[in-house]
């Protein structure tokens, strides 16, 4: 079982976004792992694992329009990769990052 069971995925749009801000905000507030907080001042995309996820939501929301929301069970991800790997073999399991 995994620490942090939600992978969670969005895009903030706004105005005078600061990334740093952002990742520091997280870091103080949130426990979880794999923050990735990138972009401009008026898009950022931001990635991390986290057992509440609706707590990052509605601090992105707070700092713009928040939308291409994704949120994960990794948990399940994995159940499902080992069912995969059992039916196809183990080159079944390994993703594809572009």
């Amino acid at each position: 079982m995994l620490e942090f069971k939600y992978d969670t995925q969005l895009l903030i749009e706004g105005e005078n976004l600061d990334e740093d801000e952002i990742s520091e905000y997280f870091t103080e507030h949130f426990k979880g792992d794999c923050l990735l907080a990138v972009g401009d001042d008026e898009l950022i995309k931001i990635h991390f694992h986290t057992n509440e996820p609706w707590k990052v939501l509605e601090y992105c929301a707070s700092l713009g329009e928040i939308y291409d929301i994704v949120v994960e069970d990794m948990d399940r991800q994995s159940m499902s990769g080992e069912l995969s790997r059992q039916r196809t073999g183990p080159e079944a399991a390994c993703p594809v990052v572009l």
